[in-house]
């Protein structure tokens, strides 16, 4: 007969015990299993969430830059192994700022996500694109250069379509720039010249495509370097002015000199306007060099006046200078400080920024008048002046273009155009300078025609201040051109200036 086990039998409760100790230790170490395995999933989701946000951009979903550049890498060294050549297109939204401005930063987000979606639609499998930052993307093409353009076609159509938004259309265009690797750059400097490519596009207005180009690249490079330097040339005094001298169509006589300014650089030597000049406007540099210019030509035309010289000075007048705060002013401050009458300063400013109808550039003009200073519109002919607007400017001569000039023997049309010129201009009162003379040819002909003054290397090259001194001095019975005594009653010897 089996034993009776009593629930009060120590021997039972200590195996009860040691039950539910064991059960409970086994609980335990299950609940610590499920703990852990749900805290290695956490670990899990979080890691890729933490590589999905390294490798992934929080506004367009594309790939960040560094993962680009991980398979941009990947990709340069297949090609190396497989021959096959690799394009990166580097992409600008045009204007996307004045976007940014008119919808709002949030609305500007929607319309780089909505950019990032068409790229991706345009995009093969295995092409990775990057938002760079700010309005910039790079793609990734294992394809020649020819498929590269040909995206970069489909990229301008499919980003021209206007962008809706909540409260409007944003209508974008887009600069591309296209650099193929091995052929046009190493792996180190692919996204580089694909950069600079389309900064070749931007410099043309936008809206298109370009490959690059070495010899453009080492050009804007040598124009980076020399405006480097041209920030300093002023300070440096290292600018230095030229005169080339007007003559008077009937009596060949000395009426008046032009300053031109030229720059003597350090290491490339002297450096002509035509390098300088628009590269100074381009990057707000003019201002100086322009009040320099006005300061050095009106300081020696007060010192050729103790000599005896009295002529009128013309200086160039660039667009800038005219829309300049302050520009009248100093001026007429220079004016001034070198007793210098405004009458007998002459601002040469190109015919197409006379034609300008900006408020800007219309009271520029006036304050001009104002001042009494003597103004000429210089490359007459190659704009689209009216009479009208001539009228209302405060001008009192005309510089035919030098390109009519030149062409006066040759061609009929532009000895039309000039003589045309020189009638108009009489009608208004005006008088005409015939810039670029080179032969007698051309002088007979523009005397002929009844043009007031005449310039040009028939008669002297721009000279400096010193050489002009010494060719009036000397006695000029056998110079091609005569110094008048003087030019204006006001200027004789026997009163002050």
């Amino acid at each position: 007969m089996p034993a009776i086990v009593k629930f009060s039998d120590p021997i039972f409760i200590a195996a009860l015990v040691s039950t539910a100790l064991a059960v409970v230790a086994l609980l335990g170490c299950w609940l610590l299993w499920r703990r852990s395995r749900t805290a290695m999933r956490s670990h899990e989701q979080l890691t890729r969430q933490l590589s999905s946000a390294q490798n992934l951009d929080a506004i367009t979903g594309l790939s960040t830059p560094s993962k680009f550049d991980s398979e941009l890498e990947d990709a340069a060294l297949r090609s190396d192994a497989n021959g096959q050549p690799i394009c990166v297109l580097y992409l600008d939204i045009d204007h996307f700022r004045s976007a940014n401005d008119a919808f709002g930063r949030a609305a500007g987000d929607g319309v780089l996500k909505e950019l990032a979606t068409r790229i991706n639609a345009l995009l093969k499998p295995g092409c990775p694109a990057t938002r760079l930052g700010g309005n910039e993307f790079a793609l990734l093409l294992a394809a020649p250069l020819k498929d590269a353009q040909a995206l970069a076609s489909q990229l301008l159509a499919r980003l021209a379509t206007p962008v809706v938004l909540p409260s409007g259309e944003a209508r974008l265009t887009c600069s591309i720039g296209i650099a193929s690797y091995p052929a046009q750059g190493s792996r180190r400097n692919i996204v580089e010249r694909a950069a600079a490519a389309m900064r070749t596009v931007k410099l043309q207005g936008g809206d298109g495509f370009a490959e690059f180009d070495q010899q453009a690249a080492d050009g804007r490079r040598e124009s980076a370097r020399l405006l480097h330097d041209l920030r300093c040339a002023v300070e440096r005094r290292e600018f230095e002015l030229f005169y080339q001298p007007k003559i008077d169509a009937t009596s060949l006589q000395i009426t008046a000199v032009e300053a031109l300014v030229r720059w003597r650089h350090p290491k490339l030597g002297m450096v002509g306007p035509d390098r300088f000049i628009p590269l100074a406007e381009r990057y707000g540099v003019i201002q100086g060099i322009g009040c320099w210019v006005i300061e050095e030509a009106c300081r020696q035309a007060q010192a050729w006046r103790g000599q005896g010289l009295r002529m009128r000075i013309a200086v160039n007048i660039s667009g800038h200078q005219l829309r300049q705060d302050g520009f009248i002013e100093h001026l007429e401050g220079v004016l001034q400080a070198t007793q210098t009458p405004p009458s007998r300063f002459t601002c040469e400013i190109t015919e197409s920024i006379a034609m300008e109808d900006t408020a800007a550039t219309m009271a520029a003009f006036d304050r001009l008048g104002a001042l009494g200073v003597h103004v000429s519109i210089d490359d007459f002919g190659t704009g689209h002046s009216s009479l009208a607007s001539l009228r209302r400017l405060p001008a009192q001569e005309l510089k035919i273009d030098r390109a009519f000039v030149a062409d006066l023997g040759v061609s009929e049309h532009a000895h039309f155009i000039a003589n045309t010129i020189v009638n108009m201009a009489h009608a208004l009162n005006l008088k005409v300078v015939a810039e670029g003379v080179e032969t007698r040819e051309q002088r007979d002909m523009l005397v002929g025609m009844g043009c007031d003054e005449l310039q040009g290397y028939l008669f002297a090259k721009p000279m400096r201040a010193e050489d002009l001194s010494l060719w009036a001095a000397r006695d000029p019975r056998g110079a091609v051109a005569q110094f008048r005594p003087s030019l204006y009653s006001e200027t004789e010897p026997h009163q002050i200036i």
